[in-house]
């Protein structure tokens, strides 16, 4: 489906790609159809392929190393946009807004402006803090007590803070870091893909064909991610016309037109045509929060996170229980490994449910929860040889990482997304903007925690990291998986910490999710196959209810880290199961 050059109307362009013979490359996993999730063959080959190492930059399935900076994502056009900033002598946070805007075009399924965003910003000191963006909810919310559907415009229920956040970095990176670079010089590579396109990546294809019986009563959808009803092809050219106008303004105006100005009409009117009830003054009211970050000891560093009413807390207090433990007497991939990061999640996830919320409507027991005593308490509830039961409330929803460190040390830890992989549906009127469907995260029970109130922040899975060591990063990291973000962690950090893993293998290894997915809906532990035969039936032995899926699956996260060595070297890679890849200057 092609149209011409002056073609103004809603929806994208596409380009099928001449015929070429295809890279063989982990990225081809991704194409693995739906029906392939149940899949029970156990694999022969137990680990992953040893990591090599390319200099400076680094193609997929490699290390990225280097001296001057490093940037880190789920898209390579996206990794590019922020080596470009910091190559032309721009700041980590300069170089994450460009890389974040540019993956709301080229991830359109995972993240976008109509979204939400987190930050953990440091310089090479130590000196750090969060910026927590979360759209509050709407003054005027449907009637009390009504279930909020998943999708549709009862689902677009709370303002989109990711554009609030960047704008606040940049002020800071301006003021406090002598930012170079123009606010609108960071949106050229965003612009540029939405305008001339991009090839669509195996991850688009892979969500849209797994939501494509969904995505037929999303007209929305419909119209701006098909080619006239086709879901397109791995490699097609896939335009954005109308979000390249929204960028362009966003660019020319600043990021408080999103909320105040001509582009925040444009929204609301098309939000409001949909059935949603934001309404200027919701947008207006939207900021992003500067907060101290939470921090948890871990190996004689420490691990830092975000305040509620996300679940860094969660991520944090799983990392305290397991530094209880010597894992360095533990095999890595063993089931002995898996066992003891399960329990640890468990434990983690019932304070979890219990207490996180909007700290401004219920009181979030932080300091408690992430004491020495109650962490103690927590690691002598697991039993080392039979797992608990399970039955617990799954959170489900897609994000994206980015991780970028500059040639001073300074570095960002960004997470941002619109919820459910494809928000709610609703693209607000001609803007292109897909809208998030995070109001779905409130708790449909009047009396629970997390019921909707107006004005109030939902519970948020987001929560990027960094490891402080002697005081200064020493990691960045983070991972797409909602309920999985702070389980994906948990073995990315053993396994970059306690195992001394290089990014690469560390992101490579098998991995587990407990609870519900979109394809399974057993509360059971799935685990990827190239586990091993002998640690699935172990862990079977010892009570868990196992369900494989298949080795580098989508479903268990995309994550990506930045090691930040010694001697001020930066080594970093993005998960071989998502379309990006770290690149160093």
């Amino acid at each position: 489906m092609d149209r011409s050059d002056d073609d103004r109307s809603e929806g994208h362009r596409s380009d099928r790609p001449r015929p070429a013979a295809p890279t063989p490359s982990r990225r081809a996993l991704l194409l693995t159809s739906a029906a392939a999730l149940g899949a029970t063959t156990m694999p022969t080959r137990p680990f992953a392929e040893p990591a090599t190492v390319t200099e400076p930059g680094a193609a997929r399935g490699a290390l990225a190393r280097s001296r001057r900076g490093m940037v880190t994502s789920p898209h390579e056009r996206a990794s590019e946009a922020g080596r470009e900033v910091l190559r032309a002598g721009g700041n980590a946070i300069e170089a994450a807004i460009a890389v974040n805007a540019t993956l709301c075009v080229t991830y359109p399924h995972f993240c976008g402006l109509g979204g939400d965003a987190f930050m953990i910003v440091s310089d090479r000191d130590g000196a750090s803090f969060t910026l927590s963006g979360i759209g509050q909810a709407a003054a005027n919310l449907p009637e009390e007590g009504r279930p909020i559907p998943l999708r549709g415009p009862g689902s677009a229920i709370t303002a989109a803070a990711a554009v609030d956040t960047w704008e606040q970095a940049f002020t800071f990176s301006q003021r406090a870091w002598g930012g170079r670079h123009s606010w609108k010089g960071l949106f050229g590579q965003a612009i540029a893909c939405a305008t001339e396109g991009f090839p669509l990546t195996p991850s688009q294809r892979f969500w849209a064909n797994f939501r494509a019986d969904a995505i037929g009563t999303w007209p929305d959808v419909v119209r701006v991610f098909t080619a006239d009803g086709r879901i397109p092809d791995v490699g097609e050219t896939f335009r954005q016309p109308d979000l390249a106008r929204s960028l362009t303004t966003l660019a020319e105006n600043g990021g408080r037109d999103f909320y105040e100005g001509e582009l925040a009409r444009r929204i609301v009117s098309g939000l409001q045509t949909a059935g949603s009830p934001l309404t200027a003054d919701d947008l207006a009211r939207c900021r992003a929060r500067n907060e101290s970050a939470l921090r948890v000891p871990y190996r004689g560093g420490e691990l830092v996170s975000l305040r509620p009413p996300t679940q860094g807390l969660t991520t944090l207090e799983i990392m305290g229980v397991l530094d209880r433990f010597d894992l360095g007497a533990i095999p890595e991939g063993s089931a002995d490994y898996y066992h003891l990061l399960v329990e640890a999640v468990k434990t983690a996830f019932i304070d979890r449910n219990r207490y996180i919320a909007d700290p401004d409507f219920v009181d979030v027991p932080v300091d408690r929860l992430l004491s020495a005593a109650h962490l103690d308490a927590q690691a002598r509830r697991i039993d080392p040889h039979r797992a608990a039961p399970w039955p617990h409330v799954f959170q489900t929803g897609d994000t994206v990482f980015i991780g970028v460190a500059d040639g001073e040390g300074r570095c960002v830890s960004l997470l941002q997304t619109i919820y459910f992989d494809w928000g709610s549906g609703v693209v607000a009127g001609e803007t292109g903007i897909l809208w998030h469907n995070r109001g779905a995260a409130f708790s449909g029970q009047a009396q629970s925690i997390n019921a909707p109130r107006p004005g109030k922040r939902p519970f948020h899975t987001l929560n990027p990291g960094m490891y402080f060591t002697n005081g200064r990063p020493s990691l960045l990291y983070g991972t797409q998986g909602a309920d999985g973000q702070p389980q994906t962690l948990a073995a990315v950090l053993t396994r970059l910490i306690d195992y001394r893993m290089d990014p690469l293998t560390a992101l490579a290894r098998p991995r587990f999710l407990l609870g519900k997915t979109f394809s399974d809906s057993r509360d059971s532990l799935k685990l990827e196959l190239d586990a091993g035969q002998e640690v699935f039936a172990e862990l079977k032995r010892r009570g868990h209810e196992i369900s494989p899926i298949p080795a580098q699956s989508p479903l268990a996260g995309h994550p990506g880290a930045i090691r930040i060595e010694a001697d001020g070297g930066f080594v970093g890679a993005h998960d071989p199961r998502s379309d990006g890849l770290a690149l160093g200057l």
